[in-house]
């Protein structure tokens, strides 16, 4: 899907930056796909409120955070094959280029409704460390300025916002960037995960 020469631009700016935003990571076809996949997981109600922690210390503040969100399963979720498809392929040229040790990953689609957002916050925790790379993949069409959503990245006393214009791809190491979301005027849908250099022994971090 991708040339050497593109995975290799990538990972060279992710590497000197900690993170990189790439343009139209996703067809037009995986992305009608993905929303197809979000509308029917709304309309069944699928999506939960998210919150905060590991599986030991869960607790749902919607101050700090304020998403709905529906873990995936790649055997479960056929609809989505050609995501995970894109996943595969991301952590295996990862291991290629970078001799990053991943063992899997973890997803779940997430949809911000109007007026809330994510505190920031790094996405590592003390009780499980095992996310290596932190992916999101926006899906917000027609996305404009004055919608809201943009996540902010802190890094090296800059703030740098991400807008979340569908299609784009944002990677960064997630022991490392601390970011936020900022408060959505209009529905924001991404789908997000984690690349894990371990396996995700003890359950999702929601």
């Amino acid at each position: 899907m991708f040339t050497d020469e593109q995975w290799i631009h990538w990972f060279d700016k992710l590497a000197e930056d900690d993170y990189v935003v790439v343009d139209d990571f996703l067809s037009n076809e995986q992305y009608r796909l993905t929303m197809n996949f979000f509308k029917q997981a709304e309309e069944k109600n699928h999506l939960k409120k998210a919150g905060i922690g590991s599986s030991g210390e869960f607790q749902i503040k919607s101050s700090v955070r304020g998403d709905f969100i529906y873990w995936l399963e790649e055997e479960r979720d056929t609809e989505l094959s050609s995501f995970f498809d894109i996943v595969h392929d991301l952590i295996a040229n990862l291991r290629r280029f970078c001799f990053l040790s991943l063992s899997g990953s973890e997803f779940h689609i997430a949809k911000y409704p109007e007026g809330s957002h994510y505190d920031r916050h790094l996405d590592q925790f003390n009780e499980r460390s095992n996310r290596q790379i932190t992916v999101l993949i926006y899906l917000n069409e027609n996305w404009k300025k004055g919608d809201g959503g943009e996540l902010v990245i802190y890094k090296d006393d800059q703030e740098i916002v991400v807008e979340p214009i569908a299609k784009r791809l944002l990677l960064f190491k997630s022991d490392m960037i601390e970011h936020e979301v900022l408060t959505t005027n209009v529905p924001r849908y991404s789908l997000t995960g984690w690349l894990l250099h371990q396996p995700a022994s003890v359950g999702y971090l929601i």
